[in-house]
């Protein structure tokens, strides 16, 4: 007896997605369903990058269908379609970039900017086209941790080009002025600043733009949060009681202004003594988790107080590409893909959808 499309479903309605724990049919992945006299050919597309997770799919997928009587073949095509998500009300999307994720901090110290390029780098590793954006002009970072030099180029008037550096696409105020001086500006020069940097950078098809933002809930933060189109924040913060009082602002302020808050990453969790694996919370225990339970956000992750992760970040080399196969490089590929799968969750943008409505004197 011939295998029916029904029966097929059927067994894709048990297969859940390792990533998400939501099953194909239910999540819509499953797209050109043929089954021919024992043939079954489909495709599952991914609303978030996977590179690392197409065969683990691809075989659960295979097995499940191979169960059912008088299969002969399966043929498994497994893509993904990132798509632009909605952004704060009033704010337009940007040329270029479908979608923005803003990683920010109550305060300064806590690895924000090196989980940010992790972060981009992480994602990039799974497919996707990224790109990251130094938010930070009094202390700009990427350039040197993406071992980037030089000036970016102008090919077109009030425009430049990204500077690129292990796949990714970066502007960061740090690529226009000498390492040795100061910012010595105000804040409204300061977001002028970083919304030229933003909107004159000619970003290439972006799947996501990661915005390093400054730390502190300011004028300057208030005011990109309202400019700024973006899909949504992830907050960096230590187990320590006075990082977490300043990232608590931080969720608050995005909060106000509309911004989705993906989750909440804790860096810094703890350490492990290289010599004799003793572990120890030098900065506190919970306290991102229980921050989560207490805004009803997500956890996405903890990070360890590591010697590597700031040698590889100093050296122009951060942990994602100089060690991609270690531990702490696959905590930072869960994260981004914890990212990227809420982000896919988030509402479409649907502004490309609607035609412009034209008031005419007749």
């Amino acid at each position: 007896m011939a295998v029916s499309t029904e029966q097929v479903q059927q067994a894709l309605k048990g297969v859940k997605d390792p990533n998400t724990q939501i099953d194909f049919v239910s999540s819509k992945s499953v797209r050109n369903l043929k089954v021919n006299d024992g043939d079954v050919s489909l495709d599952i597309v991914l609303g978030y990058p996977a590179k690392s997770q197409i065969d683990l799919i691809r075989q659960l997928v295979v097995s499940a269908i191979r169960e059912l009587p008088g299969i002969k073949n399966v043929s498994v095509a497994i893509t993904t379609d990132i798509v632009a998500h909605a952004v704060q009300r009033g704010v337009k999307l940007l040329p270029g970039v479908k979608n923005i994720i803003a990683v920010a901090s109550g305060k300064g110290g806590v690895g924000k900017s090196t989980t940010a390029v992790n972060l981009a780098l992480a994602l990039a590793a799974e497919g996707a086209q990224v790109g990251i954006l130094d938010a930070d002009i009094y202390g700009p970072s990427q350039p040197m941790m993406l071992g980037i030099t030089g000036r970016p180029e102008s090919l077109a008037e009030n425009t430049i080009e990204p500077m690129e550096g292990h796949g990714l696409q970066a502007s960061s105020i740090g690529f226009l002025i000498e390492p040795d001086n100061p910012m010595v500006w105000r804040g409204p020069m300061v977001t002028s600043a970083l919304e030229q940097l933003l909107r004159q950078t000619r970003w290439r098809d972006l799947d996501y733009l990661i915005v390093d933002m400054p730390p502190g809930t300011g004028d300057i933060q208030l005011t990109l949060s309202q400019k700024v189109p973006v899909t949504g924040s992830v907050i960096v913060t230590t187990p320590q009681d006075i990082a977490l009082l300043d990232a608590r602002k931080g969720l608050k302020m995005f909060e106000k202004v509309g911004i989705p808050i993906i989750g909440i990453i804790e860096n810094m969790s703890t350490y492990v003594c290289p010599k004799c694996n003793h572990e120890e919370h030098i900065f506190g225990e919970g306290g991102g988790k229980k921050m989560c339970q207490d805004y009803g956000v997500d956890f996405l992750g903890a990070l360890p107080l590591n010697l590597s992760i700031r040698e590889q970040a100093d050296s122009g080399r951060p942990t994602v590409v100089a060690d991609p196969d270690s531990a702490i490089s696959a905590i930072y590929k869960g994260i981004a893909r914890q990212v990227a799968i809420r982000i896919a969750n988030l509402s479409k943008d649907m502004t490309s959808k609607f035609p412009s409505i034209v008031v005419q004197k007749t």
